[in-house]
């Protein structure tokens, strides 16, 4: 049974992002999940008048279920911020510097977190010549979900160098961050306040683990618990739990790696940590929080109540 009083909870979802129909799907799933233990729900889908729909709510607590900008870059956490609002997930700085790959590498490698090298490249140079050997990845250095990431390789279909007229994330990004391609299994872990969960290996039907395969039922296995030597299991939750100490995170995380199985731990490479993950039936952490007994609704409470200890504690400081 619930252990929070029962309050009345904004559930910010929608936006304009890319992930939109991902994040209705979560912040309708988070706002059932909070009047079905007796919470007053207001949902609100993020339109430019956001915070006179806050302002006018007057909520206790708001349940941030956007994904992608700029619910997840820090505009909206510095709003709220602005307003004196409680809310759910990370803060300002932590999600400035997690939705951006370039700014998490330079914040994590300084502290051992292993993490692909690679560097920020003009989607125009790209048409001369390859930026990296081959193969390699491309990816929007301030995008989630995988959306518009291109896995360019020697025998691929993009050309070499790449066609002008291939479609592809560099004629819909101006610059892209270019990493080497490692080889091996899609792993994830989700952390939730001070814990590690779990490790699940990600196994899609589609080349990779892009958009529609992370969103589209059938197009992904789930291994849960993953399959793997214990020790890489491990190093998986610290690197996960260190990554969102470093990074200041709040609530709950998802850490996405990739792992050299031929290469042992050496092999574990970080690729980034979202800062909002979602909340849909397909998502990663309900799934891991499930396995360890938690259902979805208790979840969904243990978010809203780390927003709100964490608010009083600043109060208190």
């Amino acid at each position: 049974m619930s252990k929070l009083p029962h309050l009345h909870i904004a559930v910010l979802m929608g936006g304009w992002s890319s992930e939109r129909p991902v994040s209705l799907m979560s912040g309708n799933g988070v706002a059932d999940a909070l009047e079905s233990r007796g919470h007053k729900v207001t949902r609100i889908d993020m339109g430019r008048d956001v915070a006179l729909k806050l302002a006018e709510a007057k909520p206790d607590v708001v349940f941030n279920a956007l994904h992608g900008a700029p619910g997840e870059d820090g505009s909206v956490q510095g709003m709220m911020d602005l307003m004196g609002l409680t809310y759910t997930h990370s803060g300002l700085t932590s999600s400035v510097i997690a939705i951006d790959k370039e700014l998490t590498k330079q914040a994590l490698i300084p502290h051992g977190i292993p993490m692909p090298g690679g560097r920020i490249v003009q989607s125009a140079e790209l048409f001369d010549k390859d930026p990296l050997p081959r193969p390699y990845v491309l990816k929007p250095a301030c995008e989630g979900s995988s959306v518009g990431v291109a896995i360019v390789t020697a025998n691929g279909n993009y050309g070499n160098p790449i066609g002008r007229d291939v479609e592809g994330p560099w004629h819909h990004f101006p610059e892209l961050m270019a990493e080497p391609f490692i080889r091996g299994k899609e792993l994830t872990t989700a952390v939730l306040g001070d814990k590690a969960l779990m490790v699940t290996e990600l196994i899609p039907t589609t080349e990779f683990y892009d958009f529609d395969a992370k969103y589209t039922d059938g197009l992904t296995r789930h291994v849960c618990p993953a399959e793997i030597p214990e020790d890489v299991a491990q190093a998986c939750k610290d690197i996960a739990l260190r990554a969102h100490q470093l990074l200041g995170c709040k609530g709950t995380s998802r850490s996405d790696f990739r792992w050299d199985d031929e290469q042992g731990v050496e092999g574990l490479f970080l690729l980034e940590v979202n800062t909002q993950p979602g909340m849909t039936p397909l998502s990663l952490v309900p799934e891991q929080a499930r396995h360890l007994g938690m259902d979805y609704a208790d979840l969904v409470e243990a978010i809203v109540a780390e927003a709100l200890a964490d608010a009083k504690a600043k109060k208190g400081a």
